[in-house]
């Protein structure tokens, strides 16, 4: 006896879903446009160059010297988000 159109086309279903699921999705990535370069070199660069300015001159920069071992950090983590922009660089 022939099977039923109904129950070829549940199969087919079944086989149909089985191999969408198999396929990986495409993802895309986050950034990498054309600011991501030149951002991340001038925020390391500003970085360094706080911390340069700090070191030679802070004393007699009033803002510099009221901040004290801050600046430390503000140096260093202009440098850390320069680094964490980078990861968005292809």
């Amino acid at each position: 006896m022939p099977e039923s159109r109904t129950r070829k086309s549940a199969e087919t279903k079944k086989k149909q879903q089985a191999t969408a699921e198999a396929k990986p999705k495409k993802v895309k990535s986050p950034g990498g446009g054309r600011w991501v370069a030149p951002t991340f070199i001038t925020v390391g660069l500003l970085g360094v160059l706080w911390l340069i300015v700090f070191y030679v001159g802070g004393q007699h920069i009033p803002f510099m010297a009221a901040l004290g071992n801050w600046n430390i950090l503000i140096g260093m983590g202009a440098m850390a988000a320069s680094f964490g922009i980078a990861t968005l660089w292809k």
